[in-house]
């Protein structure tokens, strides 16, 4: 069987699993209890973090025994939590990524949080903003805590800039330059005199397409409807802007071919689009670096937001255990310690004073234009019931994309071809 056909057979019964989950767990232990929640960072400065804060609640809750923090890789996230669940592994508690979501939250899988969250002393619930909790709810029950509202960014090195005689992103934005347009065109010339990338963006690396959205959103392009009942990739916009981006690779060199790569936070390219959780990969005695938001596109200024809920699986055996932990995790306290890598969903705290106070290496101009404004006028990354399957086909149809001659209107009208019976 080849891995390709594997990742299908996943997609395809994640609904499944996730129905059968929804049977749930429930306790067996009388003594103290081990919880395990699968997270997608291994990162040392977030696993500290989560480390302190649990150890704080073991001190102050003696039933429970352990709080063990699961790495899953980013790039296969969702299909590795599920051979979890279908293997009789289920974690307490996940992260989920927003374009798993709809399927989450529709099949019944999550333990209804609302009333454990709101009736937990000083939690204040109704701090959440309901533009961070709409994916995460259903019927008026929030089913998942929005951990992560983050809106993408633009991190630059702007010494890759000067040695390629280009302007900072500094001096782009202060004339107004600050558009895709642009931005391509500095990133090819710091390709073509430095030999560094020009632009990457992260965990797209010719599979994650939906991380692309980043880039489409500023013509105006979208993965589908509104309603989500009609695909998008075939229209107009969306041509255009994969053309674009097509050219940019295959024409300019402005970003890494297929099969290539460059780590911006190790010097190697002058732009990667990415989130505030990776400032903590800067070195403190690197590169003259920046963060900026998206790029203007076409249709002009725009932000596009990455989201993870936090929820507790039906399946847990400890149900109760992990709800509360949660409740603990996510209150008003830990919410701004955490708000140094993951933008907190509370209205209280979205200001650059607060947000400053747990990211010293952002500036509040940064936090300001990039998190704040971002989450204000943002829209989320795409997400579908049924986005496993639908991600591996779009995946599958846009290989052909990536080749030099591509035909791109082709392509797109393909990929809606594929798609739109799994819309229906």
């Amino acid at each position: 069987m080849t891995t390709r056909t594997r990742n299908r057979l996943a997609a395809a019964g994640l609904a499944g699993v996730l129905a059968l989950s929804a049977c749930g767990g429930g306790g067996d232990d009388d003594g103290p209890v081990d919880l395990r929640m699968t997270i997608w960072t291994a990162n040392d400065a977030h696993l500290e973090l989560f480390n302190e804060i649990a150890d704080a609640y073991i001190a102050d809750n003696p039933g429970v025994a352990s709080i063990t923090f699961d790495p899953l890789p980013f790039e296969k996230y969702t299909s590795t939590l599920t051979t979890q669940i279908a293997g009789d592994n289920a974690p307490d508690m996940a992260w989920i990524l927003e374009n798993a979501a709809p399927d989450f939250v529709s099949s019944g899988a999550l333990v209804p949080l609302t009333e454990k969250l709101g009736g937990t002393e000083g939690y204040d619930l109704d701090d959440l903003e309901p533009a961070t909790t709409a994916l995460w709810e259903a019927d008026g029950e929030l089913y998942a805590y929005p951990f992560s509202t983050s809106p993408f960014g633009v991190f630059v090195n702007n010494d890759l800039l000067t040695d390629a005689g280009q302007p900072t992103a500094a001096e782009l934005r202060e004339s107004g330059d600050w558009n895709w347009e642009r931005v391509i065109e500095a990133a090819a010339a710091v390709n073509d005199s430095t030999g560094k990338a020009g632009l990457v963006v992260r965990d797209f690396d010719y599979t994650g397409w939906d991380n692309l959205s980043t880039m489409w959103a500023g013509w105006g392009a979208q993965a589908w409807s509104d309603d989500g009942t009609t695909c998008g990739f075939d229209q107009p916009a969306m041509v255009e802007a994969m053309t674009f981006l097509h050219e940019a690779i295959f024409e300019q060199s402005a970003l890494p071919g297929p099969g290539s790569t460059a780590d911006f936070f190790a010097g190697d390219s002058a732009f990667t689009i990415t989130q505030i959780s990776r400032a903590s990969l800067l070195e403190e005695d690197g590169f003259d670096w920046d963060l900026a938001p998206l790029p203007a596109g076409p249709q002009g200024e725009y932000s596009v937001i990455g989201q993870a809920g936090l929820g507790v699986l039906k399946l847990s055996k400890h149900q109760e255990e992990a709800a509360d932990f949660v409740a603990f995790m996510t209150n008003p306290e830990n919410s701004a310690k955490l708000a140094q890598f993951f933008p907190p969903p509370r209205a209280s705290q979205l200001t650059a004073e607060t947000l400053g106070q747990t990211n010293p290496l952002l500036s509040p101009e940064q936090l300001q234009s990039v998190v704040i404004d971002g989450i204000a006028t943002g829209i989320v990354k795409p997400s579908h019931l049924g986005q496993a399957e639908i991600s591996e086909t779009v995946r599958a149809q846009l290989d052909s994309l990536w080749t030099a001659d591509a035909d791109v209107a082709g392509v797109m009208s393909q990929v809606c071809q594929a798609i739109q019976p799994l819309l229906d």
